[in-house]
């Protein structure tokens, strides 16, 4: 029907009788003279109908947009000061020999040439078919299938093999929330949906296959934010007989060649690394955003002997942190902007956000303006001003609380003040994050729970603390950050039966639970299992980032909204009884009022 696409002509076509199809993008009448701009995914063309040939006239005469149209014609030069430098075809334009409309189109309910902005997401989501040819999404979803191919050649060429692993599996104890399917063969029974193929690969690597990866769908009941869905894409590696050493190394050349390939951008050689404990302790984030030139400074040991509670009684808590966080040139914000950033910490549970203005260091206590300096002694003041480097001008923001609470919050407005006062610096900024703790302890539940997941190795040289202080165990885990996201996260993995049988124990999953629910895989480390590790990126962030969107639904071609609904499709829905009860399910209906209540 189309001998090219309408973006694909150039100079190089000039003379050239060539047939295109597309939608109709514009439709303008000059003098006569009736011009559209055809429109594919490659791009625009310009479009000509002369009136004295009366028959494509007539027709062009009724086109609208987002009619689709066949045409066939010559290519020729557009007339000087006509043309679009902006498009690869804009030097050249189609003199109409021929016209088919081949369907015609209702007005849409909004323009295909809009920004996003310009149109609610709602109504994006709804008519995403319409969403999907504007220009900007169209160029999200070619990176995103140029990024998914230059990912597979770099693992194909590494000797990795493209495995498919179930998508009805069974429901794990631990991490997120599962999305259950129930089963009409098994009646009372469910499978879950993957959250990640995690196992599965694993026992890809008992079975031998040696190097695997898959870019597979995963599902995950959780609420949702800006970069989560309920089911998402990401990139799954495993391989055997390798150490972190070289699996980071082999997966931060891939992504070095992919931003080469597809951004033409240089990414460093190698990538920095920082221990977790040191990310936590100078950015207060496991994913810190490297563009961002601001740090938090410890600051426990020098008030732990002060009369200040707020301060001392968190410098002597072990569970309590500290931090000042020095703003250059803060001095400038005025009270009602510190108090909106004092608002704002507060999402994060601090009870206040103290500071010192910094007007003149050499005046000493007279040249500093705070509402804390008369609780502190002057040789404290000092100690404060020489740690965090304070100059003139600047402005220094503390946290002192429960260590969660103090990083929370300072992390929080490191990046707000960041992007607010224009701190971000250009560019890419990748980094390795390792030596993660192996356990969190979570007081709600009084018991540890896994910082990556149950099947992550402890470091060799510290397998005896797995059973005396598992909270000071780490882990050989490994997380790639970009500009604050976390791109991928791996580990080695636990390849041992009597180590996956106490890190079991030590997250309160006792013999019995653990043989029903991971029995399959405790059997198969019994039977030579290779050491071995992986990661996995999350291929919505990585397109996301690269193609500078705003949201990992603007990479997806059908996404849910944040209330995990598709706005499309009007999915999830109400089923038939009679499809339940062949399914042995029955749903439990709650009054109007009361589900409004659980909502709310």
């Amino acid at each position: 029907m189309r001998s090219h696409y309408c973006g694909s002509l150039n100079e190089s076509h000039i003379g050239q009788v060539v047939e295109i199809a597309g939608w109709v993008h514009r439709r303008r009448d000059h003098g006569g003279v009736i011009f559209i701009d055809l429109r594919d995914r490659e791009g625009l063309l310009q479009v000509v109908f002369d009136p004295d040939s009366r028959e494509t006239f007539h027709i062009a005469e009724t086109v609208r947009s987002e009619y689709v149209l066949k045409v066939a014609g010559q290519i020729r030069h557009r007339p000087a000061g006509t043309e679009n430098p902006h498009l690869p075809s804009g030097k050249v334009e189609l003199a109409v020999q021929s016209v088919t409309i081949l369907n015609r189109a209702e007005t849409p309910p909004f323009m295909i040439d809009a920004e996003d902005e310009d149109v609610s997401e709602e109504l994006r989501l709804k008519y995403r078919y319409l969403d999907l040819r504007r220009p900007q999404m169209l160029e999200r979803l070619k990176l995103r299938s140029r990024v998914a191919a230059v990912l597979r050649n770099y693992l194909d060429g590494q000797g990795f093999m493209d495995i498919e692993t179930p998508m009805l599996t069974k429901a794990t104890p631990e991490g997120a929330r599962d999305y259950l399917v129930p089963s009409r063969t098994h009646p009372g029974s469910f499978f879950a949906l993957p959250q990640s193929p995690q196992l599965f690969k694993q026992l890809l690597m008992v079975s031998g296959l040696d190097r695997y990866y898959q870019i597979v769908r995963c599902f995950r009941d959780e609420d949702l934010r800006a970069d989560r869905q309920p089911e998402f894409t990401q990139l799954d590696i495993e391989t055997s007989f390798m150490d972190e050493e070289a699996v980071m190394g082999m997966m931060e050349e891939m992504i070095r060649q992919l931003f080469a390939q597809v951004l033409e951008v240089a990414l460093p050689s190698p990538f920095p690394r920082l221990t977790y404990a040191e990310a936590m302790r100078r950015f207060a984030s496991d994913k810190p955003d490297l563009r961002i030139p601001l740090e938090l400074v410890d600051l426990g040991d020098l008030m732990a002997g002060v009369e200040f509670k707020v301060f001392s009684g968190p410098a002597n808590d072990p569970k309590g942190r500290i931090a000042a966080l020095r703003l250059p040139k803060g001095g400038e914000l005025t009270r009602s902007q510190i108090d909106d950033y004092t608002k704002f910490v507060a999402i994060y549970g601090a009870k206040g956000l103290a500071y010192i203005k910094v007007n003149e260091r050499a005046k000493g206590r007279d040249g500093l303006q705070s509402p804390i300096l008369k609780f502190l002694p002057d040789e404290v003041v000092a100690a404060v001003l020489e740690r965090t480097a304070a100059e003139d001008g600047d402005l220094i923001f503390f946290g002192a609380d429960k260590a969660k609470v103090v990083n929370e919050s300072l992390g929080a407005l490191r990046l707000k003040l960041g992007h607010d006062l224009n701190l971000v610096e250009h560019g890419w900024r990748p980094l390795w994050v390792v030596d993660f703790p192996m356990f969190e302890y979570d007081d709600k539940e009084s018991r540890f729970v896994a910082l990556h997941h149950p099947f992550t190795s402890p470091k060799e040289e510290h397998l005896e603390l797995l059973s005396s202080d598992p909270g000071a165990c780490l882990s050989r885990a490994y997380d790639m950050v970009l500009n604050g996201t976390e791109l991928g996260g791996g580990s080695m993995r636990i390849y041992r039966k009597e180590v996956q049988q106490e890190v079991f124990h030590q997250l309160g999953i006792d013999e019995l639970e653990a043989q029903e629910k991971f029995g399959f895989l405790l059997d198969a480390l019994k039977f030579g299992c290779p050491p071995h590790g992986g990661l996995a990126f999350g291929l919505d962030r990585l397109v996301m980032l690269m193609s500078g969107a705003k949201s990992i639904r603007d990479v997806m071609a059908f996404p849910k909204t944040q209330s995990a609904a598709c706005m499309l499709t009007g999915a999830p829905s109400n089923v038939d009884l009679k499809q339940l009860m062949e399914l042995g399910v029955r749903v439990a209906t709650q009054p109007k009022g009361e589900a409004k209540a659980a909502k709310e």
